[in-house]
């Protein structure tokens, strides 16, 4: 287990120098390969409990849908069947979707429904 960041930056280091040759990579039979895997797994677990990257939330979720849709809040709104207003408010937070709204969400923008229901 790693303790602290300074064993964590030594380890990155590390595992930097074993990648540098395709034989620790490759080879099952090689020390360094063992090696290479056990301090790969060691820095993950240690990013897992310090660095760990959280969902995105509804609002960034659907964000990003209309961003790469090119739907603006009103076609977005008429998509769903929502008005406009309550988008805004999904948006920013100030109100949650109705389950059946929640269900149209996740099917029509194709967005987990862990996400959009904040499981």
């Amino acid at each position: 287990m790693i303790k602290s960041e300074k064993e964590y930056n030594a380890l990155l280091e590390r595992i930097e120098e074993l990648l540098s040759n395709p034989d620790h990579i490759e080879n099952p039979e090689s020390k360094r390969y063992l090696e290479l895997n056990i301090l790969s797994d060691l820095v993950a677990d240690y990013e897992e409990r310090h660095y760990a990257i959280q969902p995105p939330s509804l609002a960034e979720s659907i964000r990003l849908r209309m961003q790469e849709r090119g739907l603006s809040q009103k076609a977005l709104a008429e998509f769903l069947g929502v008005s406009s207003s309550r988008i805004s408010e999904y948006l920013n937070g100030k109100s949650e979707p109705t389950l059946q709204i929640a269900r149209e969400i996740s099917r029509k923008l194709d967005i987990d429904a862990s996400i959009v229901l904040g499981v």
